[in-house]
């Protein structure tokens, strides 16, 4: 049971981080096709708006799953505490809380 997590999604904890950085890449990448959006909304439509269209569509999509997938491990991770009779430090709790509104 207290084994070592050997790869960087061994634990709930690490998949957890790696989706909150994920979501982070995707919002940037969201915003930068916004911009691009507005810059090339001035032209007449052709196949590069579109594409920029469908492009920022998915990514919001995406970001919508990234936020969904987020709830869930941070579910799991809570569930395998009361499980397992795991008690998270109150200070440890209120830092999580503070970086990560989603774990509250």
């Amino acid at each position: 049971m207290g084994r070592q997590p050997e790869t960087p999604f061994d634990s709930v904890e690490n998949a957890h981080e790696y989706v909150r950085l994920l979501l982070e890449a995707i919002t940037d990448a969201r915003q930068d096709i916004a911009t691009d959006l507005v810059a090339a909304s001035g032209a007449k439509p052709d196949r590069r708006l579109e594409a920029l269209r469908l492009v920022h569509c998915k990514l919001e999509k995406l970001e919508q799953h990234l936020h969904s997938s987020g709830r869930v491990l941070n579910d799991l991770r809570t569930l395998r505490r009361l499980l397992l009779d795991e008690r998270a430090e109150p200070a440890t709790a209120v830092t999580r809380a503070e970086n990560d509104p989603e774990a509250a």
